[in-house]
Order: C-alpha cells, then sequence, then structure tokens
C-alpha cells in the first residue's frame, strides 16, 4: 500500500509516517500543504492520501478541496480524511460524490492505533470509515419529527453501525446477536426510511449519510 499524507502538524506528520511505516506500510511522501500534496499524488501515484481537512493558508477548507481534487486527478485513490472535530458540512460535502474508498476521522482516532488501521486498510479496501462521533452528531441533529422516530431504539443502534462503515458480520459483532438478526433490522431500516435494501456497504452507507444530510438542511 503506498502512502501521501498532507499534514501541516509537524508532530502528527512524522508520527504518522513513523506509525505507518512500522506497519511495513509504503509512505512515498508527506506534505504540509495542499499544492505539495498534489504534486505528490501526481508524482507518488498512492493508493490512499491521508489528508488534514485544515490546511494553510487559510486553514478552513483546504484539506477538503485538495481531497476532492485529488481523487478527480486519480480515480480510485482512496482518501482518510482527518480532523480535529467534527465537522459536519464538511463530511457531507466530501461524501456528497459517494462514499466508496472514503474515510473521515477525527484526529483522536490516530491514537487509538488499532481503530485507525483498520479504517486506513478498510477504506483501502474500497469500503467506508466513518467516525463514530460524527455519526452520532449527524443522528442527534435530524428533526425529531423525521422518519428515523419510525426505528426501534435496536434499529438506530444498527444504523449507526452501518454508517461508521460497519459490515453484517462486524455489526453483529459488535452488538452480540446473530447475522440474520442484522440483515432483518436493515430490511426494516430501509424499509421505514423509503430506502432501497442492499448488501453492498459502499452504497447502504452513502444511502444513510444522504438521508441524514437532508435531515440536516430541513432542520
Amino acid at each position: 500500500m503506498r502512502i501521501v499524507i498532507a499534514e501541516d502538524d509537524a508532530l502528527l506528520r512524522e508520527g504518522l509516517a513513523l506509525l505507518l511505516r512500522a506497519e511495513s506500510l509504503e509512505v512515498v511522501a508527506t506534505a504540509d500543504d495542499p499544492g505539495t500534496f498534489l504534486d505528490a499524488v501526481d508524482a507518488g501515484e498512492p493508493d490512499v492520501a491521508i489528508v488534514d481537512v485544515r490546511m494553510p493558508p487559510t486553514h478552513t477548507d483546504e484539506g477538503i478541496k485538495a481531497a476532492v481534487e485529488a481523487r478527480r486527478r486519480r480515480p480510485g485513490l482512496a482518501v482518510l480524511v482527518l480532523s480535529a472535530y467534527v465537522e459536519q458540512a464538511f463530511a457531507t460535502d466530501l461524501l456528497a460524490q459517494g462514499s466508496a474508498r472514503l474515510g473521515y476521522l477525527l484526529k483522536e482516532r490516530v491514537g487509538r492505533v488499532e481503530e485507525f488501521l483498520d479504517a486506513l486498510h478498510r477504506v483501502a479496501r474500497g469500503g467506508t470509515a466513518i467516525d463514530p462521533e460524527v455519526v452520532a452528531q449527524l443522528l442527534a441533529r435530524t428533526r425529531p419529527d423525521d422518519r428515523l422516530r419510525r426505528l426501534s431504539p435496536r434499529e438506530r443502534d444498527v444504523l449507526a453501525l452501518m454508517a461508521e462503515g460497519l459490515g453484517n458480520a462486524a455489526i453483529a459483532e459488535r452488538l452480540v446477536v446473530t447475522d440474520g438478526a442484522v440483515h432483518k433490522h436493515i430490511r426494516s431500516i430501509f424499509a421505514k426510511l423509503d430506502l432501497p435494501p442492499t448488501d453492498r456497504a459502499d452504497r447502504r452507507v452513502a444511502a444513510v449519510l444522504h438521508y441524514l444530510d437532508d435531515a440536516r438542511r430541513r432542520a
């Protein structure tokens, strides 16, 4: 796996590089600004880019814009975005074109090495990894009278784990239920939300996030 890191905090940038190299992953370049990052994507032909949301010069959305441009230049590039705190609009904007090979994590998750590496490998394989805190805030900010009220407490638990990018087996393990029970809950969730059911994790996560974003915009 070839990786490019775009992070303007030198300590975090070098720490990430050391961590990944210790895991026998190839860090082909590191960058501290969007321009250098995009040059590295062009030259290094990475499989995955790890990108900070806020980068120079304004430290607003340069990282998000660079990530979108990197995916345009290199179709199929997996992107794992890091943010210091939940920036809901940035998360949904980045996901607007689809969620395959895409992750959005809080930086504090990097300190939980096993979780961070799991997310990295998941997006590299074509999946999705959304920070649980992002999912929780999206759920919390929807209107109380929207379609989410149709869901049972267990279905809401399953929905949150789906939005994180977990597959059926992982959800079953997390909730200590059978795969069959998870499949039944998912069918019910999609029926109640008026969304077509599917077994493809990336498509169902995208559907959930688009629905939640629509609810956020209406709130």
